[in-house]
């Protein structure tokens, strides 16, 4: 029978791991380069993982401006959004890349 990826069936996956990654900007201020969340795997062994990153996006132009002009770009300020998910679907997001981590789980 076809079933569903565990991490689909249960309500509980188990513990993520949350990555922020900031950079510099054209001005030399430090902005959010990306998000991104992963489930730490529970087997023992070594794993690798590829997160798809995303930024949050400002909805208008006026917001894209002001953000450049400043400097200050949207940053979420709960990492519990990014791992939970709650509140991103009325957000606009854009992808920014990949981050990949290896686990050695004992």
């Amino acid at each position: 029978t076809d079933q569903a990826p565990l991490s689909h069936t249960l309500p509980f996956a188990g513990p993520q791991i949350v990555v922020s990654v900031y950079g510099p900007d054209f001005f030399g201020n430090d902005v959010v380069r990306g998000y991104g969340a992963v489930h730490v795997p529970f087997t023992p062994g070594r794993h690798t993982r590829t997160i798809a990153m995303f930024v949050p996006e400002s909805t208008s132009r006026l917001q894209k401006f002001t953000s450049w002009f400043t400097g200050r770009r949207p940053e979420f300020t709960d990492p519990k959004v990014v791992a939970q998910g709650e509140g991103r679907e009325v957000t606009r997001v854009r992808s920014q890349g990949f981050v990949t981590i290896s686990f050695n789980v004992v």
